[in-house]
């Protein structure tokens, strides 16, 4: 079940937060850099990954944080490994294909509930009309309650309804 919730993200009570990142992100803007800055290990880590994998746009990787938090890295933007390159824009296929594997993981772990951004429209560029039919596509069914940060107040707590 979705709920859109305004507030910051940072303080959600939820047990994970999902973002959108590029293959080679170095964590430098907007919800990322926040996230880096609340748990600098989560984006040093996710450079290491990314150094020795070399994922690909449409992926995802998890990260387990102190006190039992997950991180949701969607590979939404496009992103090339070579030295000095930038994130790219969002696409909606990768949204897609990031979204899809994020139900999936969430189908099989334990976790009670799912913090999202405005997935890809920030950084990556895209309209939120077009994501947010995925995102209800994809984890609108889901048993667990998923708040989407539809509008971000700083230092504000959302009101996240429980399941």
């Amino acid at each position: 079940m979705i709920h859109e919730v305004t507030g910051d993200i940072l303080l959600t009570k939820a047990q994970g937060i999902a973002h959108g990142v590029s293959p080679n992100d170095h964590f430098e803007n907007g919800l990322a850099l926040a996230l880096r800055e609340r748990w600098p290990a989560m984006a040093k880590d996710f450079r290491h990954y990314a150094h020795q994998t070399h994922p690909k746009s449409g992926e995802m990787w998890v990260w387990g944080g102190v006190g039992g938090v997950r991180i949701y890295n969607l590979l939404t933007h496009e992103g090339d490994h070579g030295h000095g390159s930038k994130s790219g824009h969002a696409t909606i296929a990768n949204v897609n294909h990031a979204l899809r594997r994020l139900k999936h993981e969430l189908e099989k772990s334990e976790l009670k509930s799912l913090a999202l951004s405005r997935l890809a429209t920030g950084h990556g560029g895209l309209d939120w009309a077009d994501v947010k039919p995925l995102v209800q596509e994809h984890l609108g069914d889901l048993s667990i309650p998923v708040y989407v940060y539809t509008t971000y107040r700083a230092g504000e707590q959302a009101k996240e309804p429980e399941a």
